[in-house]
């Protein structure tokens, strides 16, 4: 049994609309210019939810949550932060993505009452679909460290990829350098060693590898 103490930022661990709809907000917010943004947060058990609020209540420090009742514990609410040099509450940068959230039938805290404002808190309705007009144009990098920055990555299907042949291809120059941005930012931080980018560089790297490449450094960022 997890830890109340724990912290699940595992996206898969929310409901499947949920997944979906987080992974639209960063998208947008990536296509805005926002690639720093990370979760702190998803799934949380109600026994984690009372030892939140506790806090500042029966148990020292700061208070923390307003309620023992949160989307949290039912999988379809998220947290997030800024990344450095930004303050990790940014409310600027917050902000930003409040209304990007509004515009996609998300819930932003930052739009709730004094009382219970929740700036980090983003959380759909268990109607939640996804808006006429948008779709996930790619696989999209949804951070949990900030030490990875949020990307879109699409890949081109080659009507003339031989049998067999799955190595990664790419839409646009702009696509395939954000992939190695991707991978050289996990390099230099070093969750991962330089031999992936090495394979990347010489074009050997497939869609298995980098699918196995992404679940890798998610494990090591958390």
């Amino acid at each position: 049994m997890t830890s109340v103490t724990t912290t699940c930022r595992d996206l898969s661990e929310l409901t499947a609309a949920a997944q979906t709809a987080c992974r639209l907000l960063f998208q947008e917010c990536f296509k805005s210019g926002i690639d720093f943004i990370f979760i702190t947060e998803t799934y949380r058990s109600q026994a984690r939810q009372n030892y939140l609020y506790e806090q500042g209540r029966t148990r020292p420090g700061q208070l923390v949550t307003w309620t023992r009742s949160s989307n949290h514990t039912s999988r379809r609410a998220w947290d997030i932060a800024v990344a450095p040099p930004r303050n990790l509450y940014d409310i600027s940068t917050l902000s930003k993505v409040g209304t990007i959230a509004k515009k996609l039938g998300i819930t932003w805290g930052g739009y709730w009452p004094a009382n219970q404002y929740d700036a980090p808190h983003f959380e759909i309705p268990t109607t939640w679909k996804m808006p006429a007009g948008y779709k996930l144009e790619g696989q999209v990098v949804v951070p949990t460290s900030s030490a990875v920055k949020v990307q879109l990555i699409v890949e081109e299907k080659s009507q003339h990829t031989e049998k067999g042949d799955d190595t990664m291809k790419f839409t646009s120059t702009t696509a395939k350098a954000a992939v190695r941005d991707y991978i050289q930012q996990a390099v230099d931080k070093k969750v991962i060693d330089k031999s992936w980018l090495e394979k990347f560089d010489n074009g050997t790297m497939t869609s298995g590898d980098f699918e196995g490449l992404k679940i890798i450094i998610a494990q090591r960022s958390a």
